[in-house]
């Protein structure tokens, strides 16, 4: 049976540690090498972003993540514009084994909100 990206996205929260900006914002103050990594594709990086957030697009992450991040215990906070990439991301993470990775799971405007 052929699963929608819906249901793949909510299989995927149920794996992971999901927050809200403002657990995210607590999160990343309190950590000392946190990685704020934006999903999205690089033209919404680009035209809007977080500040000390990195672009990885969700089909890079597999790709690009090690360079960004060698130790697998960093606090990597994942986004998008809504929180399904997000979500994506972060089981990928873990499954490679990052093992403190969490998907922000809000729109992006919420999150900018918190964090900027």
């Amino acid at each position: 049976m052929i699963k929608t990206a819906g249901e793949l996205i909510t299989l995927a929260q149920k794996q992971i540690d999901c927050v809200n900006p403002v657990e995210a914002k607590a999160l990343f103050d309190n950590s000392n090498d946190a990685v704020i990594v934006d999903v999205r594709e690089a033209k919404n990086y680009d035209e809007s972003s977080l500040n000390n957030s990195i672009n990885i697009p969700r089909g890079l992450i597999e790709m690009l993540i090690e360079k960004n991040c060698q130790n697998s215990e960093t606090l990597i906070l994942t986004h998008c514009g809504g929180g399904g990439r997000a979500s994506l991301a972060a089981l990928t993470l873990q499954q490679m084994g990052y093992s403190n990775a969490h998907a922000i799971t809000a729109t992006f405007e919420e999150i900018k909100g918190v964090f900027d």
